[in-house]
């Protein structure tokens, strides 16, 4: 797989304190990659290194296959842009602001026009060229600094926390924008995001960020199905319940989660201890069945959340537990609100963190 950049051995320092510390990170041509942490992980500072806005203290960056230097870090910044945080936009219209990167790029202006018209079409902004960009709501003006971004159309696109703030439809919007550029035009994608829900939908690739260092490296599936202590110490994540864990004469652990609820798992813990079970390894069903499943619960259906293709819901069975469905079998069990069910799992699906 063809590399868009690469970090090796980097640090960065701000007088004395090490914001990053010997990141080693490959950026693979065309994915979405996220980093995902907690505040001041480093995330942005990642992301403003390779937009080439700061510079490593030590440490090496090549992008397209050439390392970074002074000499050419013009050149490189030309394929490389960043979308922050915070909007800033200047007092003029939604067209200056969108065209101001190409206008900089002494682009002629037939070339300005269509990049900006594509751009605001990309993000929904249709018919927004005229209009002064800070009178704009706070979601269309972050539509707005990400047009800008896109009407340069560079090979890596960076976007910090793009949906920090935004209320449900400008998200969704924004969400579907990184998918089609994706997609469609190839271009590669950096989010650095704390948002759970983003992280395990959106990216190719999580980098789980914790002070300055990323701890682990995988696909969305397995950064959440093999839930680490890193992780756990800053997600809100679904079916993570803390209990007293002991031996079983079984030779499995026994983890007491409250309310009479034992879990049964073959991981090896005692004393106090936090389990997960990944929605997705849940089996619901409206009537108890026969299972080799060491963990069987009765509940009540107290949530239903539809996504499209499949359905999450939240089972009382003491304890909330979160189960994953497909709709088809949502819709084949004619299931409901306060409805009984029976969930069961295996005690190799419950993981000890």
């Amino acid at each position: 797989m063809t590399l868009i950049a690469e970090l090796r051995n980097l640090t960065k320092r701000f007088d004395n304190r090490t914001v990053l510390d010997d990141i080693n990170l490959q950026v693979h041509e065309g994915e979405i990659l996220c980093l995902l942490g907690p505040n001041g992980s480093g995330k942005t500072t990642l992301l403003k290194i390779l937009a080439f806005i700061e510079k490593p203290s030590k440490g090496e960056v090549k992008f397209q296959g050439e390392t970074v230097t002074d000499k050419n870090v013009e050149r490189m910044r030309m394929q490389s842009t960043m979308v922050f945080q915070k909007t800033v936009l200047f007092s003029t219209t939604v067209y200056n602001n969108v065209a101001y990167g190409l206008k900089v790029r002494k682009t002629p202006k037939s070339e300005v026009d269509e990049a900006v018209k594509r751009a605001l079409n990309l993000v929904k902004l249709k018919g927004f060229e005229k209009r002064p960009a800070k009178r704009l709501s706070g979601g269309e003006q972050q539509r707005v600094a990400l047009a800008r971004a896109l009407a340069l159309d560079t090979r890596l696109l960076l976007l910090d926390e793009p949906t920090a703030n935004l209320d449900p439809k400008n998200a969704s919007v924004v969400e579907e924008v990184m998918q089609t550029v994706n997609q469609e035009l190839g271009t590669t994608i950096i989010m650095a995001t704390h948002n759970m829900f983003q992280a395990k939908s959106l990216p190719s690739r999580i980098a789980l960020m914790m002070n300055g260092k990323i701890s682990e490296c995988g696909a969305p599936n397995e950064i959440f199905r093999k839930l680490s202590k890193g992780l756990v110490s800053f997600a809100a994540v679904d079916n993570t319940l803390a209990g007293t864990a002991k031996a079983s004469s079984a030779g499995t652990t026994l983890v007491d989660i409250g309310n009479g609820i034992r879990i049964e798992t073959v991981s090896h813990g005692s004393g106090e201890v936090s389990v997960f079970i990944s929605p997705e390894d849940i089996i619901l069903s409206k009537d108890r069945f026969a299972s080799s499943a060491r963990n069987v619960f009765k509940g009540r259906i107290v949530e239903i959340s539809d996504l499209g293709s499949v359905v999450r819901l939240k089972v009382d069975v003491g304890k909330t537990f979160t189960v994953q469905i497909t709709k088809r079998s949502f819709n084949d069990m004619g299931l409901n609100l306060n409805m009984e069910v029976f969930l069961a799992f295996k005690a190799s699906s419950v993981q000890i963190v």
